[in-house]
Parts: C-alpha cells; sequence; structure tokens
C-alpha cells in the first residue's frame, strides 16, 4: 500500500474553530471536508478524532465506529489515522489504538514510540507489519530518523514499502518552515541508502513552497489546516480543499517538469 501523492490533514489534536471557522471538528464535518478534500484532489485524509468537549481522541472503539462511517461514504479515498500523544496518551496506548482500530494505515512518531523500552517499539513494529498496517514513520529531525533505524528491523527499513514523513518546523520558534529542512532528511536517506515511500508536511506559511520542494525532490505532500491555513501569498485560506487545490496544481507542474527531464 503506497502513500498517496498528496494527503489532506485538516484538523489535527490542537487547533479548534476559533482558529479557523472551516476547521472540521465533528464527523460529519469532516466527512464533508474529506469529500470536498477528495474533489481537489486529495487520495487520503489523515484522521484526528476529538472527544465532546472538542479536545484529541485516541480511542480504538471510536476509530473503529468513525472507519465504519467513513469508507463507505469516501469511496476509494484512503484514511490513515493519527497516533498521535498530544501530551494525553502513553507508548502502550499508542500501540494498542494502532493495532486494534481496524486501520490499515497508522502514522506513528518515532520521538514518542522511544519514550519507553525500544524493544517494544521493535516488537510493535514487527507487529504492525503482521497485520498488513502500513505505519507511517514521523521524523522531525534527522535524529529521529537515526533512531528509527536502531530499532526498526532491518528488513522494514530497507523496505521499499517503508512510509516516512518529515515534519519541518512543528519546534521551530514560531513555527517556521523552508524548504532547506528538507535537506537534512535527504542526506540521511541517501547515507544509509533506503529509498522509502516519503512524504513531507510543514507548519506555517512556508508550507507550500516547502511541499514543492518536497514534489520536485520525489516525495509526497501532506496539507491541510493541522499544519498551516495560509495560501502560498500569505493570505488565509477559506477552507482545506482550497490549500489541497493549491498543492495539486503544484503537482500537475512538477509532474510536467519530470516528464520533460525524462
Amino acid at each position: 500500500m503506497s502513500l498517496p501523492r498528496i494527503m489532506v490533514a485538516p484538523n489535527g489534536a490542537r487547533k479548534t474553530r476559533a482558529d479557523h471557522p472551516a476547521l472540521p471538528v465533528t464527523l460529519d464535518q469532516i466527512t464533508d471536508t474529506a469529500l470536498a478534500c477528495h474533489a481537489a484532489g486529495a487520495g487520503a485524509l489523515h484522521l484526528h478524532l476529538r472527544d465532546d468537549a472538542g479536545g484529541h481522541l485516541l480511542d480504538s472503539v471510536a476509530y473503529r465506529e468513525a472507519l465504519a462511517h467513513l469508507r463507505p461514504r469516501l469511496g476509494d479515498m484512503a484514511i490513515q489515522i493519527t497516533t498521535e500523544a498530544a501530551g494525553l496518551y502513553l507508548p502502550g496506548h499508542q500501540r494498542y489504538v494502532a493495532l486494534n482500530s481496524g486501520a490499515d494505515m497508522v502514522s506513528v512518531s518515532t520521538r514518542e514510540m522511544l519514550r519507553d523500552d525500544a524493544a517494544l517499539a521493535t516488537r510493535f513494529y514487527t507487529q504492525a507489519d503482521a497485520q498488513g498496517i502500513a505505519v507511517q514513520h514521523i521524523l522531525y529531525s534527522r535524529e529521529d530518523g537515526e533512531a528509527l533505524a536502531q530499532v526498526l528491523p532491518a528488513r522494514l527499513l530497507h523496505s521499499p514499502d517503508l512510509q516516512l514523513i518529515f515534519v519541518l518546523g512543528r519546534y521551530v520558534e514560531g513555527q517556521v518552515s523552508t524548504p532547506d529542512m528538507l535537506t537534512p532528511f535527504l542526506d540521511w536517506m541517501a547515507q544509509i541508502k533506503i529509498a522509502p515511500d516519503w512524504a513531507l508536511c510543514a507548519f506555517g506559511q512556508g508550507e507550500t513552497v516547502c511541499l514543492e520542494a518536497a514534489l520536485r525532490a520525489g516525495g509526497k505532500a501532506r496539507v491541510g489546516f493541522e499544519n498551516s491555513v495560509h495560501m502560498a501569498d500569505g493570505s488565509t485560506a477559506p477552507d482545506n480543499a482550497a490549500r489541497v487545490a493549491q498543492i495539486a496544481a503544484l503537482e500537475i507542474g512538477t509532474a510536467s517538469s519530470s516528464d520533460r527531464h525524462a
């Protein structure tokens, strides 16, 4: 199972409708947003759930119910669930949710998984693979990649099915992202000789130029209000679909450029 060229992350764990009135919080809002983003060019939904108070929710039963609701409505749009802790959940709970939610695509932070015994992380990655769950490993730095390489079985690390996502700007003051922040990740992949299925997301107003750099480097894009509510010109996007459409337009340009150089 490969990543789509564009995945949308429409809400995240922390933003609310006070941050943007079009940010989806309820399952019906998420459904409508996902459909609009699919029409705009997104091939997958990165799914965060909220509790009744609007807070971040990581619950296997809630995920099963959400997937049962979404799958018949979204058709061929893939769904990836998050295991983000958001300061609320421990690695054991995150692993349980990943393995018991009925999802076949899961994003997992290497940094969060390694908060406890590294052997437990290795066991989790092996079990997820055995269950046919595609884990996309979240890396905030080259050091996260190096840590992942220490605990991920070699056959998974060097598999072309390995899924990674590089996150730019999350822990930078002001959450500023620039394309040069991608370079350490590219150098790391070249150094250890892996060719994974990788994507990038970027926080702040630099989201568009960073995603364009990723597409031109052979990667994929995750875009949406989880990371930024800004259009390329710095204006506030009307909704997630507008962000997807702008990146989809970049994708067309990138594909044409690649074709010219083939």
